[in-house]
């Protein structure tokens, strides 16, 4: 990859943006970069080098998968997201890998030593990274909280209104989001089956509230009042 596109893609982002030209270009050394496309996989929890990763392009699941071969989506990954080393996995047993889920997906990244060395010569990107883990202990604290309060159709509903929020994009009267997840997968995400992702879909595409496809998910505006650029993530 070209210096000058890998030092537009770290100025770009956000946990980077108080750092100068000279420092930006320091990054570029130790930074890898990587393509993947849809089903390719990011990295195992299990791999020798250690690394911490920044999406920059495409969707990523999360899956962590027992001895028996179980497998539950643990998160979905954005753009401007950091993920790799941040986890708990390997606890009783299970271990975890990132799968691309996107047509495309272009991710750049740090070893962990690297990393810890930009931290420790940079208090302000150490208090950033520290505030980008506390949101992420917050987003699990709500799913949890989500499960004990509200029922399958509500998370469910929820669950597709965030989403429509940070990756929808607006069409006349409606909001549309290029749907790249099945059923299967919004149920782990919910905590559900299959079946009843399949019975609320089709019970909110009779109520009017959608319309479901494999490509994309529909949504009214009017549902969203306050939807605009400014609701999604621009990191």
């Amino acid at each position: 990859m070209a210096p000058d596109i890998q030092y537009w893609y770290l100025r770009d982002h956000k946990l980077f943006s108080t750092l100068n030209n000279a420092q930006i270009k320091d990054l570029c050394i130790i930074t890898r970069y990587k393509r993947a496309s849809r089903n390719e996989i990011i990295y195992f929890a299990s791999d020798p080098i250690q690394r911490i990763y920044l999406l920059k392009k495409g969707m990523i699941k999360i899956v962590e998968s027992d001895p028996d071969g179980r497998e539950v989506i643990k998160d979905i990954i954005q753009k401007g997201d950091i993920f790799g080393e941040l986890s708990l996995s390997g606890m009783n047993g299970t271990s975890e890998y990132a799968q691309a889920i996107s047509s495309e997906v272009l991710i750049c990244s740090f070893t962990l030593a690297d990393f810890e060395n930009v931290l420790a010569q940079d208090p302000t990107i150490s208090l950033k990274f520290s505030k980008f883990i506390g949101f992420k202990f917050k987003r699990l604290q709500n799913r949890y909280a989500n499960l004990v309060f509200k029922d399958v159709r509500q998370r469910i509903i929820e669950f597709l209104h965030e989403w429509a929020e940070k990756e929808g994009q607006p069409q006349g009267q409606t909001i549309v989001v290029n749907n790249y997840l099945t059923h299967q997968d919004i149920a782990q995400l919910v905590c559900t089956s299959r079946q009843t992702v399949t019975q609320t879909l089709n019970a909110l595409e009779a109520e009017g509230k959608l319309t479901y496809s494999r490509q994309e998910i529909v949504f009214p505006s009017a549902d969203f009042p306050a939807f605009s650029t400014q609701n999604r993530s621009i990191m």
